[in-house]
C-alpha cells in the first residue's frame, strides 16, 4: 500500500468513526409540573380548544385588525427579531462548516533572485540569477472524533429554533400591547367625553346656584361650592388629554410610524372595544405547546445541552489529517559544471512540479489543571439553570393566564354592578336638580349626586376598558397571534434588499432555509452552506 492509499484509508475510517463517537449527554426535555385545569369554573370560560391565532377579531373591531397588521409588518423590534433569526441561521452555517477540511492558505509566488558572486564556498557555474514561480495551499482536518463539532452543531440548530420562537413571542407581545394600547385610547376618549359632559351639566347647575342667589334664595355658599365642583370636573380634562396623547405616541411606536400619522389611522372617537361574554382557553397542555416563550426556555435548554459534550471533548486527543500540495518551477540551472538545465517557468503545470506532504496528527492538553474538567461543569451548572428558567417559565404561564381569567371575570361583575349605579346616580342629578330649582333641597343633596354621578360614570368607563385589557391579557397569557407569520419571510422585503444588495446570502433568506428541518444536520456529512 502506497502513501495516498495510506492517506485514504485514513480518511475513510476517520469519516466512519466520527459518526459513531459522541461525548456528552444527549438532550432530553425537562420534567415540568403541569396543571390538570383551571381554577376558575365558570360558564364563561370553555376548555374547549380555540383558534387563537387571530384573536383580536373577538371585538369585532376593524380598526383594530387593521392596526395589528400594520404592526406586524412595520414594527421595528419584531424586524430586529427577524433579523437575529437571519443571523442564526448563518451560525448554524458556520457550525456545520467546520466538519469540513479547513484551508489555513492558499498562496501562490513569483520571485526573481540575484545571489552574490562574492559570497563564500560560490559553487562554480551557480546560476546567479533566476526566477520561481509556486502555487498551492495547505489543509488540516481535525477528525470529530469525540463529537465536538456535531455538538456544536446540534446547540447552534437549537439556537435557530430558539431565535424563531423568540421571534414569536415578541410577536405574541406585540399584538397584545397593541390591542391593550387601542382600548386604552378609546377608554381616555370615551372618559373625556363623559368628562365635558359633566362640565356641562355642572355648568348648568352653576347658573342655577347664581339665579337663586340673584334672587335671594340661597346664600353665596351655595354658587362657590358650584364653582369649586365645576372647576375641579374641568382640571380632569387636561389630564385625560395628555393620557390619550401619551396612549397614541405609544401606539406609533408599536406601529413603526411618526406620532402625527396616528389620528388619520385611528378615525376619529369611536366607542370602547366590546368584550365577548365568554372566553375559549383550552386545556393547560394546550398552553406549553403554544406559548412560544416557552418553547423558548426549551430550545434554551437544548442548545446549552450539546455544549457541554463540546467542553469535554477537549479532555481527549484531537485527532487532524493535514496535509500541503503545490506546484514549483524555476529557470535555474547549473550548465557551466556540465548539468544539465534548469527547468522553464512555464513547466509550472508539469507533473515534475507537484510538490505535497500530508499526514495524520494528534494534540492532547494533557497539563491543563483541572481547566478543562472545570470548562465542563460551567457548562453542566449553566444547563442546570436553563432547565430551572424552564420550569419556571411555564409555572409563570400558569400565573398569567389564572391572573387574566380572574381580572377577566370580575372586571366583567363590577362592570354589570357599576351600570346600574351609574343609572341611578343620572338619575339622582335629574330629580335634585329639578328639586333644588323648585326650593325642596339645598345644594348639598345637587353636590353629592353630580359628585357621585361623575365618579360613577368614570368607573364604568374604566371597568368596561378593564374588562376589554383583562380579556387581551388572557390571550396573551395563552400565547395566541404568532401564527399569523406562519408561510411568510420573518424580514421585511426592503430589509431584505437592502441586504441582499451588501451580501451574498444565497438560499439562506427563504423561508424554508431560515426554518430548516432536523434532517439538516443529520448525515455523516450534512451538506454545507456555500
Amino acid at each position: 500500500m502506497n502513501i495516498g492509499d495510506k492517506v485514504a484509508f485514513v480518511v475513510v475510517l476517520a469519516l466512519l468513526v466520527s459518526g459513531c463517537a459522541t461525548v456528552g449527554p444527549d438532550y432530553t426535555r425537562p420534567e415540568v409540573q403541569e396543571a390538570n385545569g383551571w381554577i376558575e369554573k365558570d360558564l364563561r370560560i370553555r376548555s374547549e380548544t380555540a383558534d387563537l391565532s387571530r384573536w383580536w377579531k373577538v371585538f369585532g373591531d376593524p380598526i383594530l385588525d387593521d392596526l395589528v397588521e400594520r404592526a406586524y409588518q412595520q414594527n421595528l423590534p419584531l424586524q430586529i427579531a427577524g433579523i437575529r433569526i437571519l443571523e442564526a441561521r448563518a451560525q448554524l452555517g458556520i457550525a456545520i462548516g467546520n466538519l469540513y477540511p479547513q484551508t489555513q492558505d492558499v498562496a501562490g509566488t513569483l520571485a526573481a533572485t540575484r545571489l552574490s558572486k562574492n559570497a563564500a564556498n560560490t559553487t562554480p557555474g551557480l546560476d546567479f540569477n533566476y526566477n520561481e514561480l509556486a502555487a498551492g495551499f495547505n489543509a488540516t482536518w481535525e477528525i470529530d472524533l469525540w463529537g465536538r463539532f456535531r455538538r456544536g452543531m446540534e446547540s447552534s440548530f437549537a439556537n435557530l429554533e430558539g431565535t424563531i420562537a423568540d421571534y414569536d413571542a415578541v410577536l405574541v407581545s406585540l399584538t397584545a400591547d397593541v390591542a391593550r394600547t387601542y382600548v386604552l385610547i378609546r377608554t381616555f376618549e370615551t372618559r373625556l367625553e363623559l368628562t365635558r359632559e359633566n362640565v356641562r351639566i355642572q355648568e348648568r347647575t352653576l347658573q342655577i346656584a347664581e339665579a337663586q342667589f340673584n334672587g335671594g334664595l340661597v346664600t353665596e355658599l351655595d354658587v362657590e361650592q358650584a364653582k369649586n365642583l365645576l372647576n375641579t370636573t374641568r382640571a380632569l380634562v387636561p389630564t385625560l388629554e395628555a393620557s390619550l396623547r401619551q396612549s397614541q405616541n405609544a401606539l406609533a411606536v408599536l406601529l413603526g410610524i411618526v406620532p402625527e400619522e396616528t389620528q388619520e389611522i385611528l378615525k376619529g372617537f369611536k366607542p370602547i372595544p366590546s368584550a365577548p361574554v365568554e372566553v375559549a382557553v383550552g386545556i393547560p397542555a394546550d398552553l406549553l405547546r403554544r406559548r412560544p416563550d416557552v418553547r423558548l426556555a426549551e430550545r434554551l435548554v437544548a442548545a446549552q445541552s450539546p455544549l457541554i459534550g463540546v467542553a469535554k471533548s477537549d479532555l481527549y486527543p484531537h485527532f487532524t489529517l493535514f496535509g500541503s500540495i503545490g506546484l514549483r518551477a524555476s529557470d535555474a540551472g547549473l550548465t557551466a559544471a556540465g548539468f544539465p538545465g534548469g527547468s522553464k517557468l512555464k513547466d509550472l503545470f508539469s507533473s515534475n512540479s507537484v510538490e505535497w506532504f500530508a499526514g495524520p496528527g494528534f494534540t492532547w492538553n494533557i497539563f491543563n489543571y483541572g481547566r478543562i474538567k472545570n470548562r465542563v461543569r460551567v457548562e453542566d451548572a449553566r444547563l442546570q439553570q436553563l432547565e430551572v428558567n424552564y420550569q419556571n417559565t411555564v409555572l409563570r404561564a400558569y400565573q398569567e393566564v389564572e391572573d387574566g381569567l380572574v381580572g377577566f371575570l370580575r372586571a366583567h361583575d363590577t362592570m354589570s354592578f357599576l351600570v346600574e349605579a351609574a343609572r341611578a346616580s343620572k338619575r339622582s342629578v335629574d330629580i335634585s336638580l329639578a328639586q333644588y330649582g323648585e326650593g325642596l333641597v339645598d345644594y348639598q343633596r345637587v353636590l353629592d349626586a353630580e359628585r357621585t354621578l361623575a365618579a360613577s360614570q368614570d368607573a364604568l368607563i374604566a371597568t368596561t376598558g378593564s374588562v376589554a385589557t383583562n380579556l387581551i391579557a388572557v390571550y396573551r397569557a395563552l400565547g395566541g397571534g404568532w401564527e399569523i407569520r406562519v408561510g411568510k419571510e420573518f424580514v421585511d422585503p426592503e430589509i431584505r434588499e437592502q441586504m441582499v444588495n451588501r451580501t451574498d446570502w444565497d438560499k439562506l433568506l427563504t423561508p424554508e432555509e431560515m426554518e430548516p428541518k432536523v434532517e439538516k444536520i443529520q448525515g455523516i456529512l450534512p451538506r454545507p452552506d456555500w
